[in-house]
């Protein structure tokens, strides 16, 4: 592409997706969305509208019945999974539901280590991660002892140590308290990333 087309581009796009579960229910039909590079987009709705489901496919957790979706350049496909999901970070609602090392450490450097990085580089980005999201000197302390809100945070941080360019949040202000929410929102608002973010 010229470098025009290629800056002009939705760095997310999705085209006419469709997605069943097994027991015939269908939770996506006919989507489509561009998100270009950069930009910050919420995804609104109802719970069971299927939000969740169309987060899962970007980074290539879900299988489409039909349709595509590109992320950069790269096709989300089967083939493609390990370097998509190196590009899309996805947070999940519940931060138990990425937390499972001994310590913080150990969570926000698994993925950088399972990458195959040298170790300076793993200790680099676990430090840069944790500084990013407000939690730098929290690397010993074990996840389950911690706040909600800290260990919603802590989950951020094992995402940005792999450096993606698209960070997906589903309900990343569930369960917290107004100011809990508020730095929430700030700290999103700081990261550079292009991002969706549903609620």
């Amino acid at each position: 592409l010229p470098r025009e087309a290629a800056e002009s581009a939705p760095w997310i796009d999705v085209r006419d997706l469709h997605f069943a579960y097994p027991d015939g229910h269908e939770a996506l039909r006919g989507v489509s969305l561009a998100v270009h590079r950069g930009e910050k987009v919420a995804l609104v709705g109802p719970n069971g509208a299927g939000k969740s489901t169309l987060m899962l496919h970007l980074n290539g957790i879900r299988e489409p019945s039909s349709g595509a979706i590109r992320i950069g350049d790269i096709t989300v496909d089967r083939k493609n999974v390990r370097r998509v999901r190196a590009e899309v970070g996805l947070v999940f609602q519940d931060p138990d539901d990425q937390l499972f090392s001994p310590t913080v450490f150990d969570d926000v450097a698994f993925g950088p280590m399972h990458m195959g990085l040298p170790e300076v580089e793993v200790r680099d980005r676990v430090t840069r991660a944790l500084a990013s999201v407000g939690m730098a000197g929290f690397e010993k302390r074990l996840p389950h002892h911690l706040s909600l809100g800290q260990r919603k945070r802590i989950a951020m941080a094992t995402v940005l140590s792999m450096n993606p360019s698209v960070l997906v949040f589903d309900e990343p202000s569930a369960g917290l308290d107004p100011r809990g929410r508020r730095e929430l929102i700030g700290l999103l608002e700081s990261l550079p990333q292009t991002m969706l973010v549903s609620t």
